[in-house]
């Protein structure tokens, strides 16, 4: 979550997300460096830093591995992005106000170097399409929101949609 204007609380490297204790989480900057702490930050702090300097408004972002966005990650990286359109919790975001809406969910190839996975997104973000979301090829997704309560939100409702994607593909629709 963010903290303030140059500061963010990010868990610990390692640690079991589902058994966090207050000793867990750990102050990053906003280039995810670590403030009074000789605490690693999880691996992939850049990319939480990246997406609060993109979007001021946004205080909390959410990274899971659910089995869910793993397959779909899988199944739609070929075309690069999940198309998702016509299913009422697409209005769990605030800027889709219908569901006779597509949102794109990008689906970015998996790297060990944060710098490549940060150019990819910041290049999402160059070509002028809307970002709410992202899934990282066999890994998981990242999506936030102005609350954690809104964050908790977006990320549940695109697992919904992500696994209704799911059963149509196994259903041949």
């Amino acid at each position: 979550m963010r903290l303030d204007a140059g500061h963010l609380a990010i868990t610990v490297s390692g640690r079991d997300k589902g058994a966090l204790a207050p000793a867990d989480i750990m102050v990053i900057d906003m280039q995810a460096r670590a403030v009074d702490s000789t605490a690693k930050p999880s691996a992939e702090a850049a990319l939480h830093a990246q997406i609060y300097r993109q979007f001021p408004q946004v205080d909390a972002v959410l990274h899971t591995h659910s089995r869910t966005q793993t397959v779909a990650s899988r199944l739609f990286a070929a075309s690069g992005a999940v198309r998702l359109s016509g299913y009422e919790l697409l209005k769990a975001f605030a800027s889709q106000a219908s569901h006779d809406a597509t949102m794109e969910i990008p689906v970015f190839p998996n790297s060990q170097d944060m710098q490549e996975l940060e150019a990819r997104v910041d290049a999402w973000l160059r070509s002028g399409k809307p970002l709410h979301a992202y899934l990282i090829e066999g890994h998981g997704i990242y999506t936030w929101g102005r609350d954690m309560d809104e964050a908790k939100r977006h990320l549940e409702a695109l697992e919904f949609m992500l696994a209704c994607e799911l059963d149509l593909k196994r259903l041949g629709a």
